[in-house]
């Protein structure tokens, strides 16, 4: 930053917020606050939300009062900029630091898009901008999607829909992003528009041109006029429309199925509705996957461990319910050194979608050597029997077979008892076509305090039997014990490798760093009808939802067929609408359930959202007294799964 100030030298500062990007190059927070500020040393102004405290607090103790300007929702800033919401956007009302008041309209409704124009809204006052002036900007803004979304799509196929912007930096990442999701089969096709304000069309089009041969694209569809002049730059297999009206009505000719589609156009264009007729489902349901969230909480829990250990992430079970072969390839980007998964066809399912870390299978039941060898796959070995059985069936097999030892000490579930350790050991001095890979354990209390000397007694039995493992066998394994709530209270028995399950999902158990990662999942619906109640109606099977008094309820197009609980019937749950909780009133059922919505102002088509950031589905667990775990694997397949890149 420090150099980039010497060539900026900005007169005005806007500290929009702090994220997770770039995490992993600091140390903490603070520190990344710290580089960020260097490029604001010359400003005459700075303009920053004052209840972003850990902004605000480094700002007010680094920076002279006369240069930082703050606004907030709440007074005790500078400008109070309070936001109401309503079907068609959202009002703005500020107090000034005249203490006059002034109300904004904006067609934004969601929270970063009104974050930013408060800010904009702060700069512009404090250059002198009337408030008539920016009212006239703001109606100039559109809201448009500003996220890469990776969506399911009929007939088998992915989209990657980036149809909000078209320039040639942002087609680079869009295709990066298209390349790491490889898919078993099918065809990788991009439909992208001619672009605008690009500079000489020529060099446009061959810089296209060459990215399609650079990414491998099976498949190219140009779409605008400008391409005619320029269709000798492109390979055989492309096709060309003048305008979207026309690829519209020719899509059925591009012969879909199983393709990864990447679909980008600049805003003129209109592609979301390429996107719309390509989607699978009229399902309105979505669990919303954050890959950014997702990468901080991975650093989060990388930066708890000494520099040098390895992460296993465990993506059993459809990785949680987000969708195993997605997040895979994610984890496969970022730095994961290994997976976990239950059972040996999901290991397989891995490998035939390109993944191609080392995995581990927990229980893979009746070994398959064959299957085991072809695809790499690494067994768990929990008990005598199946360690005889392996070594038999290896001695008549050419091959070499990685495996990991799993001891019990202490969770009686699976794993070795120190009492099998003298035969396993012999076995594995004479079988030598048996690689020992890594050994483990399970420790069954490492999210409670109150388990501490039982977790720390297993942690001493465990290290006690691996040692002596390697030293009769002369193995060279990676050990691992702790699991995502174990690093956060035992990073210091790491040992080579930790195990991340639910932590990477911003889920942190022992509630002790709760705040320091992010909800990486969403379950959202739409609202289906609104219906004007009296006083007394009932509401669903059996009657069981009764109106205290007169007002509104919503039906929502989620039920327990969906993997929204039967148990959370009759206000044991809430749902967000409108920005307001509204309580499940009556039965949940099988396609739909129903909120109070009396007083919200919603409508048809509103978004309601189950869990997310709020509310926690920690929050939804405890109230019909289950964990996490269950709510997120239980997530239906008919609900759609959405990937979202910033």
């Amino acid at each position: 930053m420090a150099a980039l100030t010497q060539i900026i030298q900005p007169q005005l500062g806007i500290f929009t917020n702090i994220g997770s990007a770039h995490d992993e190059h600091f140390e903490d927070t603070r520190a990344k606050i710290e580089e960020k500020c260097k490029l604001f040393q010359s400003a005459k102004y700075l303009i920053y939300r004052k209840d972003q405290t850990q902004v605000g607090q480094y700002l007010e103790e680094n920076f002279d009062p006369s240069v930082l300007i703050s606004w907030s929702d709440k007074a005790g800033a500078d400008y109070i900029l309070s936001v109401k919401r309503h079907n068609n956007g959202s009002k703005i009302y500020l107090i000034g630091k005249d203490f006059q008041t002034y109300t904004f309209l904006t067609s934004f409704r969601d929270q970063a898009s009104l974050e930013n124009i408060r800010h904009v809204i702060t700069a512009a006052l404090s250059l002198g901008m009337k408030p008539e002036i920016i009212q006239q900007g703001l109606k100039l803004l559109h809201a448009v999607d500003m996220r890469l979304t990776l969506k399911s799509g009929s007939k088998g196929c992915k989209l990657i829909d980036d149809s909000y912007n078209n320039d040639l930096a942002g087609l680079e990442l869009a295709l990066e992003f298209m390349s790491q999701q490889i898919t078993a089969s099918g065809r990788k096709i991009l439909i992208l528009s001619e672009m605008q304000q690009e500079g000489k069309e020529e060099v446009v089009f061959q810089k296209i041109a060459w990215l399609l041969k650079h990414y491998s694209i099976d498949l190219f569809v140009g779409v605008g006029k400008g391409f005619a002049d320029f269709k000798h730059l492109f390979p055989a297999e492309s096709d060309f429309y003048e305008s979207t009206d026309m690829i519209l009505r020719n899509l059925e000719a591009l012969s879909l199925s199983n393709d990864l589609v990447l679909i980008k156009g600049a805003r003129a264009y209109g592609f979301e509705r390429v996107v719309q007729k390509l989607e699978a489902l009229a399902h309105e349901t979505i669990l919303e996957i954050n890959l950014n969230s997702l990468r901080h909480n991975f650093i989060h829990y990388r930066q708890k461990i000494k520099p040098g250990t390895k992460i296993m992430v465990m993506v059993k079970a459809f990785a949680y319910g987000g969708g195993a072969a997605e997040i895979a390839n994610y984890l496969q980007e970022i730095g994961a050194d290994y997976l976990s998964v239950a059972y040996t066809d999901e290991g397989v399912f891995l490998r035939n979608n390109g993944i191609t870390l080392p995995i581990m299978v927990m229980n893979p039941g009746s070994y398959h050597l064959e299957l085991l060898q072809e695809h790499a796959l690494e067994p768990v070995v929990y008990n005598l029997n199946q360690l005889k059985s392996l070594s038999n069936a290896m001695d008549s097999n050419s091959g070499l077979l990685s495996v990991h030892l799993e001891l019990d000490t202490g969770m009686r579930r699976l794993g070795m008892s120190d009492q099998e350790l003298d035969e396993a050991i012999s076995i594995l001095q004479q079988c030598s076509n048996l690689k020992v890979a890594g050994i483990f354990t399970h420790l069954a209390g490492a999210d409670e305090a109150v388990h501490k000397d039982f977790t720390l007694s297993q942690i001493s039995s465990f290290e006690s039997s691996s040692n002596r493992i390697i030293q009769e066998t002369g193995c060279k394994p990676i050990r691992h014990c702790l699991n995502s709530a174990g690093i956060i209270r035992y990073p210091e028995f790491a040992f080579d490798m930790v195990r991340l399950g639910i932590g990477l999902y911003g889920i942190e158990v022992n509630q002790l760093e709760q705040d320091k990662l992010q909800p990486a999942m969403t379950l959202k619906t739409v609202v289906s009808q609104v219906r004007t109640l009296q006083k007394g109606e009932t509401i669903g099977y059996g009657r069981k939802g009764e109106m205290k008094n007169d007002g509104e309820v919503a039906t929502l197009a989620i039920g327990y067929a969906d993997g929204y609980d039967r148990r959370f019937s009759n206000g044991k749950a809430t749902v967000l609408i409108k920005g307001q909780m509204a309580p499940i009133i009556g039965n949940v059922c099988m396609d739909m359930c129903m909120a109070d919505v009396t007083g919200l102002n919603v409508f048809e088509g509103d978004e309601a959202i189950l869990f997310g950031a709020r509310p926690s589905i920690m929050d939804l667990a405890a109230k019909i007294e289950t964990i996490p775990y269950e709510l997120l694997t239980g997530i239906g397949p008919r609900v759609k799964r959405q990937y979202i890149l910033d």
